[in-house]
């Protein structure tokens, strides 16, 4: 039972809940320097450099093209550290940034966590935020990009 279990769920039509977190840089990124400008695309994933990981962050890298013409900036985020998110951009030429949620706060309010042998853990889950700070798309797991990008049209 998780000790959040206070906060209510999120849905498509929510507006999102705002954040600020590290990126692999040390840079501070916020939701609310993009509404108005991008829609936002955020990944909530266990871990880098593990297979079911690296295999949705790839898709996603190979589609950047597509995801940039319809305005959408990718974030993923999950709790490794910055030489941890910084060497996985390097092994595998990811051209959008990872977020540092080391205690989880991030992946508390948009309900992307789950207990897994004791232990909270990031639950997979995939939302777009339009440029107007609505959540659009919502899925836990892995959805197909092409299903992503039709929450746009």
């Amino acid at each position: 039972m998780s000790v959040y279990q206070d906060i209510p769920p999120i849905k498509i039509g929510d507006q999102a809940p705002l954040f600020s977190l590290k990126n692999q840089s040390g840079e501070e990124i916020s939701l609310k320097n993009y509404l108005g400008k991008r829609n936002v695309l955020l990944i909530f994933y266990p871990g880098d450099n593990t297979p079911g990981c690296t295999k949705q962050l790839c898709a996603l890298r190979d589609d950047f093209t597509k995801l940039k013409e319809l305005d959408i900036e990718v974030l993923g985020i999950n709790p490794a550290d910055e030489k941890s998110h910084q060497d996985f951009i390097n092994n595998y030429r990811f051209p959008f940034d990872l977020l540092i949620d080391k205690d989880h706060q991030v992946a508390q309010k948009y309900k992307a966590l789950k207990f897994m042998f004791g232990h909270e853990s990031v639950k997979r889950s995939v939302i777009l935020i339009d440029k107007k700070g609505k959540i659009i798309f919502l899925q836990r797991g892995l959805p197909k990009n092409q299903e992503i990008l039709k929450a746009l049209k």
